[in-house]
This record gives C-alpha cells, structure tokens and sequence, in this order.
C-alpha cells in the first residue's frame, strides 16, 4: 500500500456497560481519542475535487468529531445509538467506527469503484492508557 492517510481527533461521551459488576456499569464518561488510518493502493477523486489525487477526504475519517446532533458522536450518550445500544465497551465502539467510516469512504467513491484495495485500521484509546484497535 504506497499511500496511508492518518488523522487523529477526540469526542466526549457518556455510557453504561450494561449487567458490568463494577464503576464501568455505572453512568460515566470519557474524553475518547481516536485514530483513523487509511491505506490505499492508488488515488481517487473525492466530492470536492474531481482530479484523482487523494486517498479520502479528511472530512470522511473525522465524522465522529461532529456534535451528537450533527451525526457525530461528541456529547452522545452512547447506549442511545441503536448500533450500539447496551454493548459500548471499547471493542464494539472501535468497530462501530470502523464501520460507519468505511461506508462513509465508499458512498465517496466514483461510481464503478469498490475500494477493494482500501484498509481502514481504528485505534480508539478511553483513557491515556488504555487503547484498543480494530482493522479489516
């Protein structure tokens, strides 16, 4: 893969591990950090420039970013998100994202491209030492 695309940003969320026998099955929250790397064999063009000269828009890989209200998940309560729903540890969060970012990369692409050669890895961290990642 001769292009990797990286970007790195924080949201802040609320959430209960439901049925967790400890302070994680109460209501908290976390100051989440999230790295989004995604890999290509070529570029393409992306709804802002028509030219092939990208791997993605970095407006795709920061989605989450975005208030809760405007399709994010800053300042969500997590467990109200139906993909998610009582499962919000850390593992089903980065997998969620990873999901909701490569179908965000594909509805970007031209038209007759599968992104086959696309690979997205997530790395999601709860805390400042405490991380965990998710790829396909």
């Amino acid at each position: 893969m001769p292009w990797k695309l990286s970007s790195e940003f924080t949201f802040d969320s609320a959430h209960v591990i439901t049925g967790y026998d400890g302070p994680c099955g109460r209501l908290h929250g976390h100051t989440y950090r999230v790295r989004m790397e995604l890999t290509s064999d070529r570029l393409r063009p992306s709804a802002h420039v028509k030219r092939a000269i990208m791997v993605a828009d970095f407006k795709t890989l920061k989605w989450a970013k975005k208030d809760v209200d405007a399709g994010g998940l800053d300042h969500a309560y997590l467990n109200d998100l139906p993909d998610l729903g009582d499962d919000t540890t850390a593992e089903v969060i980065a997998a969620y994202l990873h999901r909701r970012t490569m179908d965000r990369v594909r509805a970007d692409l031209p038209g007759g491209d599968d992104g086959a050669d696309l690979r997205l890895h997530v790395t999601l961290w709860e805390t400042p030492d405490s991380s965990c990642e998710y790829w396909e």
